[in-house]
């Protein structure tokens, strides 16, 4: 069997969530490596902007505004890349919303049912309507976005967690019924990285100085540094590897820091 590589030529990649941040980095990656994108977010013109930068480096980018929330606008999503790239193998459940930062208990019924639409239906509308056109093509990738905070209460966060450890139990739970179809399907649990969704924990020092004390690199991650658990996990060098998530957080989960 020769070696693997990340040569995604030939795929077709749905990334979420990829106007800016980790999504976007995502995209310019797998676009690097030969794959076809289509990028989605909420707001067309910002997804404009990335497609432009991926198609005018030589890649292939098609950009569908989708509200992840919302069945119809997945199914319109899913369709118009399955006949614009005549399928898709590759999936990332990027996009994400944290409407609550307090106490758990000082949070609403619509900051539960907001989260958990977004952060964990929203993964599974997409990847359900991906499921079938992968199985198709004799196999897929569905890579799930959780977050540190999954395995590990942040601070004002409580929802956001149990959104994003309810992730990580679909993953494993996909992974298992979609192994026959030869679908792997992992997560990326992110740490603490310095994206736009993450300002209000950086632009403050005191805040960042706090946050980064708990992490041995002392520092938190450009979002670069996630493209590479994204390359692994979506090319053929990860065909054994399901269930799994992936941790990259400096440190972060077995820091000693109190």
């Amino acid at each position: 069997m020769p070696i693997p590589d990340f040569n995604l030529a030939g795929k077709v990649a749905l990334i979420t969530g990829a106007s800016r941040g980790i999504g976007q980095v995502i995209a310019e990656a797998f676009a690097s490596c030969g794959a076809a994108v289509v990028i989605s977010s909420r707001k067309q013109e910002n997804l404009d902007l990335v497609a432009e930068k991926i198609n005018a480096a030589g890649g292939k980018a098609l950009a569908v505004a989708a509200h992840t929330g919302d069945q119809n606008a997945v199914d319109n999503l899913v369709s118009e890349t399955n006949d614009y790239f005549n399928g898709i193998d590759i999936l990332v459940n990027n996009a994400a919303t944290n409407p609550h930062f307090g106490p758990i208990l000082s949070a609403d019924e619509s900051h539960w049912t907001k989260t958990f639409d977004v952060n964990v239906m929203g993964y599974f509308r997409v990847a359900k309507a991906c499921a079938n056109i992968m199985e198709a093509r004799g196999g897929g990738k569905i890579i799930n976005m959780a977050s540190v905070a999954a395995k590990k209460p942040l601070p004002g966060m409580g929802v956001y967690c149990v959104t994003k450890a309810a992730v990580i139990m679909l993953t494993e739970v996909l992974a298992a019924e979609l192994a026959d179809d030869n679908i792997q399907v992992n997560a990326i649990a992110p740490g603490f990285v310095k994206t736009r969704f993450s300002r209000v924990l950086w632009e403050n020092p005191q805040v960042y100085e706090t946050i980064t004390k708990t992490i041995p690199q002392r520092r938190m991650a450009d979002p670069q540094e996630i493209t590479g658990a994204a390359l692994y996990l979506a090319s053929s060098a990860s065909t054994f590897t399901t269930g799994a998530t992936v941790v990259v957080d400096g440190g972060q989960l077995v820091s000693t820091s109190l």
